[in-house]
């Protein structure tokens, strides 16, 4: 007779999709030779070539290739309808986010920050989200968890596995973005030095710098996204909701980080230091900020992972 997956196995060891059951099976192996290796299990690599060969993760590319190409298109667009000079003005005009429109076009290092700018906010959320959100609950919608922890996949390795391929995707997009950009940049409006927009010339080794410390501010903000979405994954099989969720839980945090009035309580908010990457754009780099948003994105994102973690352990994968 064939043994259901949630069905109790033989003398009386609980199912591989009930909780505990992969722990007596490491117990079992340390007495005889099972043939139970669970490093064998669900490698990096074969998981990795599943993601990359799925359509999202496809779509996923080709949407952060074919950005940069519009939004260069629409500066020449602009500029040939007499709406664009400004963006070649050399000062730095407005402070902060504001001014990199202005200098989007006065060269690659600039239209890279300002793509950047615009994506770091919704899109890159959505990526992120997508990538670590789905991850688990993916799994959970095609019925296949279950197979996996019945192979037997042990929980600690199968989410470890997922997690790496996850913020692999997400280090990935956070890195092919600017760096898609700046060549883009480059070939549209020049390689001239970059302009910071609080007045000011970088040498193109000081803006490369400059640049890696915002891509790399941006992977850490990103890792809170990926961290919160990858707790929904666990919790839910419907992969929508995870990647939904999590990026409804960051536009909540970046209204309520809008009001004002929550002072001094929104300085905890997740999204609060977002955008502090923009003060390594002036003539010298401040880190205050930046160190601020990295500790509390360290702190949040611990705090998901170690949940999501506790919560699987514990769960029956019956579904």
């Amino acid at each position: 007779m064939t043994q259901s997956p949630t069905d109790p196995g033989p003398q009386g060891r609980p199912a591989p999709t009930r909780r505990g059951a992969h722990d007596l099976l490491t117990d079992l192996a340390e007495v005889r030779d099972t043939g139970f290796r669970p490093e064998r299990t669900l490698r990096v690599r074969v998981e990795f070539v599943r993601q990359m060969r799925r359509r999202r993760t496809q779509i996923a590319g080709l949407v952060l290739l074919v950005l940069p190409v519009i939004i260069a298109l629409a500066f020449h667009v602009s500029s040939a309808t007499g709406d664009g000079g400004s963006g070649r003005q050399g000062g730095g005009g407005g402070g902060g986010g504001s001014a990199l429109v202005t200098l989007a076009t006065t060269g690659a290092t600039n239209f890279a920050l300002f793509t950047e700018f615009a994506s770091a906010g919704f899109l890159l959320v959505v990526m992120v989200a997508l990538f670590c959100g789905d991850t688990v609950a993916s799994e959970a919608s095609w019925s296949s968890l279950r197979y996996l922890l019945a192979i037997p996949v042990p929980r600690a390795r199968l989410l470890r596995q997922k997690l790496i391929v996850a913020l692999s995707f997400t280090v990935g997009v956070n890195l092919l973005l600017p760096a898609w950009s700046y060549l883009v940049g480059g070939v549209s409006f020049g390689w001239a030095p970059g302009q910071s927009p609080l007045g000011g010339t970088f040498t193109t080794g000081t803006a490369l710098t400059r640049l890696l410390i915002v891509v790399g501010y941006s992977c850490v903000q990103s890792l809170l996204v990926a961290a919160l979405a990858f707790l929904l994954s666990v919790l839910t099989d419907a992969p929508l909701g995870a990647v939904g969720g999590a990026v409804m839980l960051v536009v909540v945090s970046n209204i309520l980080d809008s009001i004002t009035a929550l002072d001094p309580y929104r300085h905890f908010l997740p999204t609060h230091f977002q955008y502090s990457w923009l003060d390594a754009l002036g003539p010298s780099v401040v880190w205050d900020d930046m160190m601020r948003g990295t500790g509390l994105a360290l702190v949040y994102s611990a705090v998901f992972f170690a949940l999501a973690w506790w919560r699987f352990q514990r769960k029956d994968i019956v579904s």
